[in-house]
C-alpha cells in the first residue's frame, strides 16, 4: 500500500466531490435515500450552497457546525458544506437526550446547530443553557426562532471555491460515546479522510466507482461516516442512505432494491439478518460482492453461518 500524496494546502470537500464533477462523473448518482437520487453535481451544488449560506450566517473558518439529522442528502450537504468553508462539522447522534445535546452543543461551542423536526423539541428543551449556539436550522419545515433550510439554500450560490485550508485542519469532530466518562470530540483532520478511503476503501475492499454501498451504521458513527459516505464518494461511487432505524426486513429491501454491492454492518445486525433469512428461506444477497464488519468481535458461529447461507465471507 502507498499513501498518496496530498498538497500542503488542502481540502477535503473539494478532493472528495468536487473532483467527481470535476471527473466527468456530474451526471452519476451519488447519494440514494428513498426515492430520492441524488447526483453528483446535486450534491456539489447542494453543498455549496449550504457553505455560502454559513458564511452568509457569520461562520468562520474552524467554527463548530453541528448536524443533528437522520442519514440524508441533506446531512451529506451539511457535512461537506460547513468543510468546504474550512468550518468543522459535528455529526451527533440522533439517539441521544436532551441534556446529551446540551453538554455536546455548550462543549463545542456549535454557532450553528442543523436539526430535523423530529429532534426540534429536544434542542427546545435545553435552548436556554446553550451558551454558544446562535442559529438553529430546521430542514423539514418552520418553526418559530428556526431559520428555514429551504430558504436559506435558494437565497445562497450554487458556486463555492473551497476555503484555503490545510491537510492538517480540523475537517470533523466525532463524540465519543462517553462510556469512560463525559464524551470527548475527536478531531478528524482533512488529510485523514484521503488516507482512511484510498489506503483502506481503494486498496483493501477494492472500492471503486461501479460499487453501491449501504451501511447499517450511521453516520454520527466513525465506522458509519467513512462506509456510508465519503468512502463511496472518493471512489466515485453510489451510496444508499436509510434514514430510519436498519431492522431486518428494512435492509433486505434496500439490498434488493438498490442493487448495493458492498454491505457494511455490524455482528448484532449480522445475527438479526441471519435470523430472519432462516426463518424466511433467504439464501441470496443479490448483486453484494462483499459484506464487512467492525464495531464489535465477530463470533465464529455467525460468520461461518453467513458464509453457508449466503456464499460470502463477512
Amino acid at each position: 500500500m502507498s499513501m498518496p500524496e496530498i498538497p500542503e494546502r488542502f481540502n477535503a470537500a473539494a478532493a472528495i466531490v468536487d473532483a467527481q464533477v470535476a471527473g466527468g462523473r456530474g451526471t452519476r448518482p451519488a447519494i440514494v435515500c428513498g426515492s430520492r437520487t441524488v447526483t453528483y453535481r446535486e450534491l456539489c451544488e447542494g453543498i455549496n450552497r449550504f457553505g455560502n449560506a454559513l458564511r452568509g450566517l457569520g461562520v468562520r473558518m474552524e467554527e463548530r457546525v453541528m448536524v443533528l439529522l437522520p442519514d440524508s442528502p441533506q446531512c451529506a450537504f451539511a457535512f461537506f458544506g460547513a468543510m468546504k468553508i474550512g468550518a468543522v462539522a459535528i455529526p451527533i447522534n440522533t439517539l441521544l437526550q436532551p441534556k446529551d445535546y446540551e453538554y455536546l452543543l455548550n462543549d463545542s461551542r456549535a454557532r450553528v446547530l442543523v436539526v430535523s423536526l423530529a429532534h426540534l423539541p429536544a434542542v427546545a428543551e435545553i435552548r436556554a443553557g446553550l451558551r454558544h449556539l446562535e442559529h438553529v436550522v430546521l430542514v423539514d419545515g418552520e418553526a418559530e426562532g428556526c431559520l428555514s433550510w429551504e430558504k436559506l439554500l435558494q437565497e445562497a450560490s450554487p458556486v463555492l471555491e473551497p476555503a484555503d485550508t490545510s491537510k492538517d485542519d480540523a475537517a470533523f469532530w466525532l463524540y465519543s460515546s462517553g462510556t469512560t466518562g463525559f464524551p470527548k470530540g475527536s478531531i478528524h483532520l482533512h488529510h485523514d479522510m484521503i488516507a482512511a478511503a484510498d489506503l483502506y476503501a481503494k486498496q483493501i475492499l477494492g472500492l471503486n466507482e461501479s460499487d453501491v454501498s449501504f451501511s447499517v451504521a450511521k453516520l454520527f458513527f466513525a465506522y458509519g461516516l467513512g462506509n456510508g459516505l465519503y468512502f463511496p464518494l472518493r471512489t466515485g461511487g453510489t451510496t444508499v442512505l436509510l434514514s430510519g432505524r436498519p431492522l431486518p426486513e428494512k435492509v433486505f429491501e434496500v439490498i434488493d432494491h438498490c442493487g448495493v454491492t458492498v454491505f457494511y454492518s455490524v455482528p448484532t445486525s449480522y445475527a438479526a439478518l441471519l435470523h430472519m433469512a432462516e426463518k424466511t428461506g433467504r439464501t441470496s444477497l443479490g448483486k453484494v460482492r462483499l459484506c464487512v464488519s467492525a464495531g464489535e468481535p465477530l463470533p465464529k458461529p455467525i460468520y461461518e453461518q453467513w458464509r453457508a447461507r449466503f456464499g460470502i465471507e463477512i
